[in-house]
């Protein structure tokens, strides 16, 4: 039987260690009796090691999850040895293709003392840095060869069946290429716009440019290599995107 006292521990070691952390995080706590929500965490948790083999020999009963505002996610639970404190770990993104982690190291978990202020002090320093470099490596690889766009330029990329893909920066760029055809995939945030129509889709890109620049958004338009657009958007002015180096990593 689950002890009462225990969730309630682990819930304000989590408030207090949230309250510590660098940016701004909330937390929440996971009852005994969420259980599907405890097993879909536990699938998520991003640890090959101390976490890991904690949890091949106690299965989650409860957790506390810490949340950051840009989607990041921290898990803290039970030792469930003779030692005080708690464990805690990095949650892997749900929104990501399984194609994205491949070749990223998993920033495994570590252990925490019973005191949350200078357990913060270990997050921060150690595994939080992990984490954050992990992040940005799926999620670079996540773009499948689509270069980022930033605040100021919307980067355009030709895709091999004649679509366009694009990752804008923010919702305003989100919000114009909506207006013009473009669909996001839910999964990898990436929007599409579709090239069955190659005319419909010209039309398209010479209509979003003024409303972009209106923003003081650029736009770029990038050819893979190997690749000839399509006669009807050949015209299209654009500004060639840079240079960049694509993402070789794999899990």
């Amino acid at each position: 039987m689950h002890d009462h006292h225990t969730s309630e521990r682990l819930a304000s070691y989590a408030d207090v260690l949230a309250g510590e952390l660098p940016d701004s995080w909330t937390s929440s706590h996971l009852p005994a009796d969420a259980k599907d929500d405890l097993a879909e965490l536990a699938d998520r948790i991003w640890d090959l090691d101390l976490v890991a083999a904690s949890l091949a020999e106690h299965p989650l009963q409860h957790a506390a999850i810490l949340s950051r505002q840009d989607g990041a996610q921290l898990v803290l639970l039970d030792r469930n040895d003779e030692r005080d404190g708690f464990l805690i770990a990095a949650v892997a993104p749900h929104a990501l293709p399984d194609e994205a982690f491949r070749g990223v190291p998993e920033p495994n978990g570590i252990a925490l003392a019973d005191d949350p202020f200078l357990s913060a002090e270990q997050v921060t320093g150690d595994l939080l840095a992990r984490y954050d470099s992990a992040l940005a490596q799926v999620r670079h690889n996540a773009l499948g060869g689509i270069q980022p766009s930033q605040p100021d330029r919307v980067v355009l990329t030709w895709q091999p069946d004649g679509s366009i893909a694009t990752a804008p920066a923010d919702d305003r760029a989100s919000a114009v290429l909506m207006a013009h055809g473009f669909v996001q995939d839910p999964q990898s945030g990436i929007y599409r716009l579709g090239g069955d129509d190659t005319r419909a889709q010209a039309r398209a890109l010479c209509e979003i440019g003024p409303r972009l620049d209106a923003l003081g958004i650029g736009t770029a338009l990038q050819h893979p290599a190997g690749r000839t657009a399509p006669t009807a958007a050949a015209s299209v002015p654009h500004v060639p995107a840079g240079p960049r180096t694509p993402a070789t990593r794999s899990r």
